[in-house]
This record gives structure tokens, sequence and C-alpha cells, in this order.
């Protein structure tokens, strides 16, 4: 007789679900026998389940109930009831305490420990029950981070340099023995970074000065200005953790930066370069949770997101994604991969450098040290036996014709192409030496993209447009419908927009569109036999997104040429 689900180890759960195999589940216990960590934790770093399948494993298994903490408000009772060092040490997070019941709710992400529910019991007072609930482990750690008020006190270590006073504070919250105030002092700045949602962070050196901005939801933003003193000891702790070669101050150099934040593994891509005033140093920050999203969660339409979905289910082509840099590109395709990613594909990836880990796909970085640059990599990647390729870009004529060779001897290729739209993507390949007749029946089809920011939900302004805005808007002087414009209020940090979304136009190419590239027809004939599949502009699903209180007219209009609808 088989015994029931509750009584199984994790491991024998998730194999009789059918989740991991049993070469995954020995690779796993090996590696537990190894670090000596829960089995959990192993199976999801080897990239074999996700947290919220171990989470709603559990949570099933045991007969417990499962929560997700990113959409739940914490009770600061409840935080107040459980100091943050034994929080941390045993990884829970209070959630909330129910006073009429004497009830207080625990996230957990291991409901075994038993003597993580002893110390709190032996904390907390008598009457109060405690109730555990099951949560992500990466989600528990960012809440202990977010809601204790963890703060890497940026002043109070500029007070230490400046007045030699050790900030005791900032060397607690870093939660380490004491270090260099300058080292901290970037671990802070980065930390801050993180915590803001920037893409990337701007430490840029004047004559007096150091200028600190953030780049967040696609604008620079200043941030702090710190004395030019402060600049020489941090450029040289920056190139220390990034791998470049302190010595080296007059030639740009390349590194890269990987560390756990708030419970997450964020990735840095560090660029130097040489200015008047000293050297510049730019950080991209690559936060892996951030750069793999579901396909569903583009902001496609539905009629789009199907016709996405039918270019990805032709064998073999290429697909191509174009926009400017920090146009999401990257994300776009690394959540087509992400879709197509099974067992029975073989995905290969070319990139310069690589972004995102992703389990089961072979990523490469290009190498110019080596030569191995996307050309030659395209080449040798094809004795790999690939089914799926990405090429992070196709940005000369040897890659275009390595890339067409790749779709035409039946595989899949991915790659990006700088275009203002989808279908000027047709004569940029001619411009770098792609011929007509290749092209035709070998591209399946292009995404152009934008990034616009969000409106703040809780401060964007209803107003009625005047006749000149309506025009813009493509809406008739008796259409009484209202649109949005930014305020600022505290939830969004007073700048009116809060998060992104993307904006795009699908150039799915057919028969009849093959027929036009062969014989090399205008811009205008391509557009006009796209617009009878279906085809929408970037601008007009830009206009659509402002109709719908999205964003603002303001906004889009940084990203797309609105000038043809004025006229």
């Amino acid at each position: 007789m088989q015994a029931p689900l509750s009584q199984l180890p994790l491991g024998q759960t998730l194999l009789s679900r059918g989740v991991v195999s049993q070469d995954q589940l020995n690779i796993a216990l090996t590696e537990q026998r190894k670090f000596k960590q829960p089995l959990g934790k192993i199976l999801v770093q080897l990239g074999f389940v996700t947290e919220a399948t171990i989470r709603d494993t559990l949570s099933e298994s045991l007969g417990q109930v499962s929560i997700d903490l990113s959409n739940t408000i914490i009770d600061a009772a409840a935080l107040a009831l459980v100091p943050k060092d034994i929080a941390r040490r045993f990884h829970v997070l209070p959630v909330a305490l129910d006073r009429e019941r004497n009830k207080l709710l625990l996230a957990v992400s291991d409901p075994a420990n038993v003597v993580a529910i002893d110390q709190i019991r032996a904390l907390i007072r008598e009457d109060i029950r405690i109730e555990q609930v099951l949560a992500r482990e990466s989600d528990i750690t960012i809440g202990i981070e977010q809601h204790y008020g963890f703060e890497l006190s940026i002043d109070g270590i500029l007070n230490e340099i400046e007045t030699g006073e050790i900030d005791y504070a900032s060397i607690a919250a870093n939660f380490d023995e004491y270090s260099q105030p300058v080292v901290r002092l970037v671990d802070a700045l980065l930390n801050d970074a993180v915590k803001h949602g920037a893409s990337d962070i701007h430490f840029e050196p004047e004559s007096g000065f150091l200028r600190i901005r953030y780049r967040i939801d696609g604008v620079l933003r200043q941030i702090r200005s710190l004395h030019k003193n402060y600049w020489s000891a941090m450029v040289v702790r920056l190139k220390v953790i990034s791998g470049m070669n302190i010595a080296e101050t007059r030639a740009p150099q390349d590194g890269r930066i990987s560390l756990n934040l708030s419970g997450r593994n964020i990735d840095f891509r560090v660029s130097s370069q040489p200015t008047t005033h000293g050297e510049n140093i730019v950080l991209r920050i690559l936060d892996r949770q951030k750069g793999i999203v579901p396909l569903e969660d583009l902001g496609l339409r539905d009629e789009e997101l199907k016709m996405l979905q039918l270019m990805m289910a032709r064998p073999e082509g290429i697909i191509l994604v174009t926009g400017p840099t920090g146009s999401g590109k990257t994300t776009t395709l690394y959540s087509i991969l992400n879709t197509v990613n099974t067992e029975g594909v073989n995905i290969m990836t070319l990139e310069d450098p690589v972004e995102y880990p992703m389990a089961m796909i072979r990523q490469t970085s290009v190498n110019e040290v080596v030569k191995l640059d996307f050309a030659s990599g395209i080449r040798s990647m094809m004795r790999q036996d690939p089914d799926v390729i990405l090429v992070g870009e196709i940005r000369d004529k040897e890659t275009a014709e390595m890339a067409f060779r790749a779709a035409m001897t039946g595989h899949q290729v991915y790659s990006t192409l700088h275009t203002n739209s989808a279908i000027g993507a047709i004569p940029r390949l001619q411009d770098l030496g792609v011929l007509p007749d290749i092209m035709a029946g070998n591209v399946i089809g292009v995404v152009a993209q934008r990034l616009v920011r969000k409106l703040c939900a809780h401060c964007k302004e209803a107003f009625s447009p005047d006749s000149a805005t309506r025009k813009i808007l493509g809406v008739p002087e008796s259409w009484t419908g209202q649109i949005y414009r930014s305020v600022g209020c505290e939830h969004c940090n007073f700048q009116g927009y809060k998060g992104r979304v993307a904006i795009m136009e699908l150039f799915k190419i057919d028969q009849e569109i093959d027929e036009l590239i062969a014989r090399r027809a205008t811009g205008r004939e391509l557009k006009m036999a796209a617009r009878r599949t279906g085809f929408r502009s970037l601008a007009e699903d830009a206009i659509s997104r402002v109709l719908s209180g999205l964003t603002s007219l303001e906004d889009i209009s940084r990203v797309v040429d609105l000038t043809d609808r004025v006229i």
C-alpha cells in the first residue's frame, strides 16, 4: 500500500507528481549531502523547479495554506513581536496579528523547523498562538529587508568618512564585521539603486563634485552629489569588485559584478570611460527575476499575442526584434525562449554578453580575445545540433549571412536589429547586403517595440482633451471621453509615473509580402500589404494605451513619432 503524499519526503512527492525526474532528484540529493542545505533550495538553485512549485507542493502535501508575500500587506504589530535578527536567523516573517483570537500569522519556508517556532514562542506572550503559512524563501528575505526598515545609511557612512566617527548603525544593517566605509558606501548605493527599481547607475565626475544618477523607468534622475574627494576610492572599489584593472585609467574597460541583494541574485554590467574630469562609470542592473517574464505578461493584445505565437510555431526562419537601446528587446527575446524552452528542444544563444542565465539553454558570450564573434559563433553553434538559435544582434554583413544560412538549414533563429520600425527591418537587411531573394521566405516576422512609463494609479489626473489633442488621438470632435496626465505623489516619488509597459508593432510576413520583398517593393507598399493582415503601428498601439488611461500623451511622444498625426 502506497503512503499518502503528506507522509512522503519532498523529493518523493515531487517525483510522484512528475515535477522532477529520478536523475534530477539524484543530482539534488548529491548536492544536499555536500552542502547540507534544504532539498527544496537546492532543486531551485539547480533550475529543476521554481520556488512557487516547492511552496505549492509543500502546501498541498502538508495541508498548509500558502501565501504570496509580494501581494501581502504586513502588519506592523506582528513585526514588533519578532526581532529582526530572529526573523533573519530562522527565515520567518510575521505577517499579521489577530488580537481578538490572539493569533500570530507567521510566513515560513521550512514548516519542519520546530526550533524556530519554539524560539519565537518563547519570545512572545504565552496566550498568542502561532499559525504557519508557507511562502517562497526569496519572498521572505525580501520581506524582512523591506518591512523591518533595512537601510544602509548612506548619510551615516558619509558622515563617518568626513569625521572619522564609526557609524555602527550601518555596520549593523550590513550584518557584517567592520569594513572600510568606502566599501560600505558603494554597497549601500548599489543596494539603494536596486530598491528604487533602477535599470542603470551613473557615476559622473565633474570638476568639483561627483554626480550620481539612476535611470528609473527609462528616465535619468539625479539622486546625489558627492564631493570629488570620494571618487578616487570609490572608483577603485568598483573596479576591484567588477574585475577591472585598477592601474588602467586611460582606456575604456568592461566588467561584471554578481551580488545577492534582498534575497535575490543581481548582476551588474560595468563600463568605465575616461573623461576630462576622471573615469565615468555606468552600471547596468540585470535583475534575473525581472528579466524573464511570461509571454502573456508582455502587454500584447489578444490578436497580437496569437500572431506572435503563430510566428513562433514556424519550425525554421528568422524572427527579428527591433528598437533602440533600452527598449526591452532582450526581455522580449528571453520571454520567447522561455516559452519554447522544453526538454525536446536544444536552444543555443550567442550574446554580447550573456545577461540572464537560463536553465537548459546553452549560452555563450562573444569574445574578441579568442576571435569568437557573432559570425564565427553561429558557424560553430550549427555543429552543436541546435533547434533554436539566438543571435544577440545582427550588426554586419557576415553575421546577417550566417544567420540566414542557419535559417535556411532548418533552424529557428531569433535576433535583434537596430531600426526605427518593424517594416524598416527589410531595407536595413538589404543595406547589410542580404539579397531580397534570400530574405523572401526566410524572415518569419519582425517585432518593433518601445517602453513607455505607466501613470501612477494613485495620483493620475483625468482631463478632457482639446481639439488639437483629439486630432492626435484620432478621435472625433464629438468624443466626450477623458485621458490622463501625470501629477506626482509619495507612491511614485513625485514623478507621476511608476513602472513601464511595452508598446509593439508586429509585422508578420506572408506570401504576398514575400513576393513584394523579392521584387524590392517600397516601404509604403509593404505597409499597405501589412495593413490588410491587421498590422497596427507603434503610434497606434501607443495611442490606444493613452485612451485606456495606462499612460499619458506626453510620455508616448517621448518615444514615438506623432508628428504625422498633427498635419
